[in-house]
């Protein structure tokens, strides 16, 4: 893997932790029960405070404050990774003057790999069943980036055109998997895989890989399987009608006659 320079480490220690975490993996920040401070979802122990980004993981006993130290002892990315993660994939430099104007960044697909080989090794590893991978990539809601040979995950419009990009790191010696949304990623759009034929039901998940997971079970495309792009689906049995739709789900069932739906999640 070719080396980094200076220039791009330097850059890289001074991307804030909270500004990553912001913009690539809000799914996973919550607010902890201390005023300006959050948590991960995924890691409760985990504590970042919103306005210095200093954040300190209690169970491990370490902190920091940058994203690279972040990426490199939580997520368990290597260093050369890490920086060319944060310069190629998450260029988010703090700007102090621009911080009440969220940035307008335009939506850009990741360019293809000539094969799609590293993600159909690691959704298999994964135990996903290789003719799902197959309907997914047939489908054109799935390949692997050139660059890095993420997982590309694609959630399209009503007229195909791609609006949505999840990518899912395919790296195995990582203790945690590189997550992120592509900047400009409209989440009304999430990925979402049809069924053959006709259907007036939908299948809702949290994340993309679960839709497959749970294909790969089931083994029948039989109604609409929707990835709500990270957040957290609503009780099971509750009426569409009677909850606050996540955004990905109220666009959804704007465009379909639905009536099923029914709540996935998996570990």
């Amino acid at each position: 893997m070719p080396g980094v320079t200076r220039e791009q480490i330097d850059a890289a220690k001074k991307i804030r932790a909270i500004d990553f975490l912001r913009k690539y993996r809000s799914y996973e920040l919550v607010p902890s029960q201390c005023h300006g401070e959050f948590e991960l979802r995924s890691h409760d122990s985990f504590k970042i405070n919103g306005e210095s980004s200093v954040w300190h993981w209690k169970s491990r006993d370490i902190g920091g404050k940058s994203a690279l130290d972040y990426l490199i002892h939580v997520e368990g990315v290597g260093f050369l990774d890490a920086v060319q993660m944060l310069m190629d994939e998450a260029p988010v430099v703090e700007q102090p003057l621009l911080a009440n104007k969220p940035e307008q960044r335009e939506f850009l697909l990741p360019g293809a790999a000539p094969d799609n080989r590293r993600v159909y090794a690691y959704l298999l590893s994964r135990g996903i069943d290789r003719d799902v991978i197959d309907d997914c990539v047939r489908a054109g809601i799935l390949y692997e980036s050139a660059v890095y040979h993420n997982a590309v995950f694609l959630g399209t419009d009503g007229s195909g055109t791609p609006r949505y990009t999840f990518l899912r790191g395919t790296y195995t010696k990582t203790t945690r998997h590189f997550r992120a949304e592509v900047a400009g990623s409209d989440k009304r759009y999430s990925f979402c895989l049809p069924p053959e034929g006709e259907s007036r039901r939908v299948a809702v998940y949290e994340a993309a890989i679960e839709v497959l997971a749970h294909l790969s079970l089931e083994q029948t495309r039989d109604k609409y399987r929707l990835s709500l792009g990270g957040i957290y689906a609503p009780k099971e049995g509750i009426a569409a009608t009677s909850f606050k739709k996540p955004t990905a789900l109220t666009a959804f069932l704007e465009q379909h006659p639905i009536n099923y739906f029914s709540v996935s999640t998996f570990a």
